[in-house]
């Protein structure tokens, strides 16, 4: 069975962070949420206030096939300025293993250098802040083992890609065709 954890910061954007874990639990993908905090409550961009399955420091991300960052203006600040997620996510993705961000997220792979020659995508405004090969208006884009998508309006293209990548396009068609989703 796959392995995601899905990394919330306080201000992650609801959708993309929720969806993600949504739709990859459908498709029996193993999906661990992980505060950044040491704490697990924390709360969306929104007002809503959950708990996560644990918090960063007591997690072990060994057995991680993927790692997902999703946005929202002040969730990705706050993933961008945590030293040990930009260094799990450095080893990671080194290692070869999956990683992937949703709106402004893909800010924080680009500031760690695993955008260097890539193609990506990421909310409109922050697209210039990208240093890759090539940006695109795509709802997403995989390059390697690097997935990067627009914003909450692609949430859902997002995580049928992920589910893609982890298990096979058949498994996304299916889950797409449970949620009743007609344009994968």
């Amino acid at each position: 069975m796959s392995k995601a954890y899905v990394f919330l910061a306080d201000g992650f954007e609801d959708i993309e962070g929720l969806t993600v874990v949504d739709l990859l639990r459908r498709a029996d993908i193993q999906v661990t949420t992980v505060s950044i905090k040491e704490e697990k409550a924390v709360t969306t961009s929104h007002g809503v206030s959950l708990l996560t399955d644990t918090v960063f420091s007591e997690a072990d991300f060994e057995d991680a096939d993927m790692l997902v960052l999703p946005g929202g203006k002040r969730g990705t600040e706050n993933l961008r300025h945590d030293a040990a997620l930009a260094e799990l996510l450095r080893k990671h993705y080194a290692a070869g293993r999956w990683v992937a961000a949703i709106c402004a997220a893909p800010t924080v792979l680009s500031g760690l250098g695993i955008l260097k020659g890539r193609k990506a995508t990421s909310y409109p405004t922050v697209m210039s802040m990208l240093d890759c090969r090539e940006t695109s208006e795509e709802p997403v884009v995989t390059d390697g083992n690097v997935i990067t998508s627009r914003g909450m309006g692609t949430s859902t293209d997002f995580s049928l890609q992920l589910i893609s990548v982890l298990t096979s396009p058949e498994k996304a068609r299916e889950i797409a065709d449970q949620v009743v989703y007609r344009h994968w």
